[in-house]
């Protein structure tokens, strides 16, 4: 049997009170961590700011970290990330954040630009993790 736990994550606070979106931010299934599209969410207002793609980028793998630690995780970690992005272009500025968090890590990643883009930010960043 695998023990599934939903940590709470309290930069996603204010997001989970305005949005109430069937999911969770993060769970930990045994030795596995997954974290739920992490979009760049304001932790202060649980709404979105209009900011430059390298500032979204950046508050997107803020969240994603709190929450692999809140999991009892971290970034070094990570072995499988997906960015979800709504402009091809924004690819080389994402790059140098995304460089910033993972440095020489370099966990698999997929960089994806789906048609419809739905949201008032331009990412999202999901990830699969150990535990540590």
């Amino acid at each position: 049997m695998i023990e599934i736990y939903r940590p709470s994550v309290p930069a996603l606070h204010k997001f989970a009170e305005r949005n109430s979106v069937p999911a969770s931010a993060v769970v930990r299934a045994g030795d596995w961590v997954y974290v739920s599209g992490m979009p760049p969410v304001n932790p202060e207002t649980g709404g979105y700011d209009i900011l430059p793609i390298d500032q979204q980028a950046r508050r997107s793998l803020e969240h994603l970290k709190n929450c692999l630690e809140a999991a009892g995780s971290g970034l070094e970690r990570v072995v499988k990330c997906t960015v979800y992005c709504s402009n091809p272009a924004y690819f080389p500025m994402v790059n140098a954040v995304y460089a910033e968090y993972f440095g020489a890590h370099e966990p698999a990643r997929t960089f994806f630009c789906p048609g419809g883009w739905f949201g008032p930010f331009d990412i999202e960043i999901d990830c699969v993790a150990l535990v540590r």
